[in-house]
């Protein structure tokens, strides 16, 4: 069996979609080792009180990564007496895993975020990819195994005038497509708003069968 075998990985499906009046994350909760589903895991991530993060790859690497940057944002906010804005924590995270794919080790650190957060200039959403990259989304970006599932159902549905309710919906279907249709992802989801008024888990679903 291969060393990769042994590693837990989220698998994964996530999206995050940009409404008119905030953004909407969601994701599944499979973690796998291999080709076995090993455990329920959070992939929706709060890193402050104005931004949230889903996570895909090394379960171990993105959950580290995901409490430097908070720890960052709120350092840097204390250092310099003013809010950090979305584009600046997405730059921070985007160093974190430029470094961190980069660093020599045993067991290689693959990990995919998607940043969603909000200022005082709007709501904004970045994908975070593996290699440090940073691209600001204007609609919607899905991540994982799955992710051709989500876009399949998200390409047919999306518009531009979308709200954060009509955005629920959309991401509740795009999970329920992916799962469906990819072994890797399942075990239940979890919907995340961003908008001006907070962070707000608005659904969290758990399978009674793993196999779901």
């Amino acid at each position: 069996m291969e060393q990769t075998q042994h590693i837990l990985k989220t698998g994964t499906t996530t999206a995050g979609i940009v409404c008119t009046d905030g953004i909407v994350l969601v994701a599944d909760k499979r973690a796998t080792v291999g080709h076995t589903v090993a455990a329920e895991i959070k992939k929706i991530i709060p890193i402050g009180k104005r931004f949230a993060v889903t996570i895909a790859g090394t379960a171990s690497d993105a959950v580290m990564l995901s409490r430097h940057i908070k720890s960052e944002i709120k350092l840097k906010e204390l250092r310099s007496g003013n809010e950090v804005t979305v584009k600046e924590a997405a730059n921070l995270l985007a160093q974190y895993v430029y470094g961190n794919i980069r660093q020599p080790s045993m067991i290689q650190g693959i990990t995919h975020f998607i940043l969603a957060g909000y200022d005082k200039t709007g709501a904004y959403l970045y994908d975070i990819f593996p290699d440090g990259s940073i691209t600001l989304i204007q609609d919607y970006y899905c991540s994982g195994s799955g992710s051709v599932y989500a876009y399949g159902y998200v390409d047919a549905a999306y518009k531009s005038s979308l709200t954060v309710e009509e955005g629920i919906t959309l991401a509740k279907g795009a999970i329920k497509a992916a799962i469906k249709r990819d072994t890797a992802s399942g075990n239940g989801y979890a919907i995340t708003t961003i908008t001006p008024q907070g962070i707000q888990e608005v659904e969290d679903v758990t399978f009674q069968s793993p196999m779901q």
